[in-house]
Parts: C-alpha cells; structure tokens; sequence
C-alpha cells in the first residue's frame, strides 16, 4: 500500500545550481517528521514541491499515489494544509478572518457558515490566539502572527500538513505547545511535516527525521539516529552538545 506522501530523487535547479535531490523517502498518516538542516538545505523548497506548487521539477512526488502535479488545486488544498515560512497581508483582516481562510477548501459556499466560524474558533483556542480574533493581524507580532496563521492551518482540518517553520517567532511556552498540538494532531491520525530549526524538540516529539545538506538527504529515520551526534557535527559544523545536550 502506498504511502500518503512518496517522494522519488525529487529535483528541483536553479540553473546550473541543483537546490534540491531529494532521495525516496516516505510519509504516512500518523507521523510527526520534521525536516531540519542548514539554511539553504533546501528544507522550504522540499515542502513547496510537496505542496504541489512547484511544477519544475524532475523525479516524483506523489500524494495518495498520485503525482501532486496531477491534483487539481482544490482537490489538493482539501488534502493537504500548506503553510509557508512567512506570510504578509496587506488587507485589515482580523485574527478571525485569517483563521477563515483555511475553511475555505472545506466548503462552496460564498460566505462561511457557522460550522466553519465555530472550527475557526476552535482553531484558535488550540494555538492560544483567540485573543487575537478581532484584531487586526497587521498589527500582531512575529508569533502572534504565526499562532493565527498556524490556526488557520488547523481549521483546514487536512490530512497532511506542511508547516515551514510554524515555531518561528515563538517564545519557548507556544514553541513547545506547537509540537505538543501537532504531536497530537498526528496520534489523531494526521500527517504533520515541518521544516525547522527546533532541534531539541524535534528530537523530542518527532517519530522521524529527514536531515537535509545541499539539498540531499543526509539522514533519515527515528529522531535520535537521524541526528547523531556524528551527523549533526558533519552537517551542521558546530558540537552537537550546543544544541542537542549529546
């Protein structure tokens, strides 16, 4: 049986320059891999690949057995919650109606329903956001920012999602109820797949760990063989006891 997500040597070049050569590897509903390495590993455009939205690549990636090339976006987008690593709104959307957006693959209707403003809501208890429901998302901070964005994503309520650094900006209290909600998420059933640079926790919560170096992967497996101590000196040039108390 096929997994939810495979990817086959996925290769993705910027010119001459190879971004990108992503091995097989594989993602099933359950899990919690993150995607970690250097700036520049190619961790973000992985996830846009994933994300069916970049077409300009070689090899394969499939989502349900089909080449993510192949989804119609609406399909895709009630599969699969994408949330990128930044995402700026120039519109007085409030902390709600940014929590919306993620309703909208679930329904054809024009204008939500209330179905869709109660899980907004809920979306945003779950992230600690609701104070920030009428608020203008302007005007928020970095990590208000993200717990609102990161609702938006939940309310989505997809089978996979792909989060491009969803602790960014936080502050160590939401960094660990991030990985507390989406390793929940994940016994729940879901797939969850992030790029980031939480190393220690994603150590600690994650079943997998795919290690990225120039755009290969240089490991892969269960958290704490993916980042030995050997593999992370050698990919991320600095002692491993700095970060993961090897």
């Amino acid at each position: 049986m096929s997994a939810l997500f495979e990817v086959d040597h996925a290769v993705v070049r910027y010119g001459p320059v190879e971004a990108l050569h992503a091995d097989s590897f594989r993602a099933d509903a359950g899990q919690f891999v993150a995607i970690v390495g250097p700036n520049g590993a190619g961790k973000s455009t992985l996830l846009s690949v994933m994300a069916g939205l970049r077409r300009d690549f070689t090899g394969a990636c499939r989502l349900a057995g089909r080449d993510v090339r192949e989804w119609p976006r609406r399909e895709m987008t009630r599969k699969v919650a994408f949330i990128p690593q930044s995402i700026d709104l120039h519109f007085p959307f409030t902390g709600l109606e940014v929590a919306l957006m993620g309703r909208a693959p679930c329904t054809d209707r024009l204008f939500e329903s209330d179905e869709d403003v109660a899980a907004a809501h809920r979306a945003l208890s779950m992230t600690d956001a609701s104070d920030f429901a009428a608020r203008d998302f302007r005007t928020l901070s970095g990590g208000e920012k993200q717990r609102v964005v990161l609702a938006a994503a939940l309310a989505q309520d997809a089978a996979a999602l792909l989060l491009d650094e969803p602790s960014a900006h936080l502050d160590p209290k939401h960094q660990v109820a991030v990985f507390e909600l989406l390793a929940a998420r994940t016994r729940a059933g879901a797939l969850a797949l992030i790029a980031t640079h939480d190393l220690r926790l994603a150590r600690r919560y994650c079943d997998r760990v795919v290690v990225l170096d120039r755009g290969r992967v240089a490991a892969a497996g269960p958290a704490k063989e993916a980042l030995h101590p050997e593999v992370f000196a050698r990919v991320f040039e600095v002692d491993p006891e700095l970060w993961l108390g090897a």
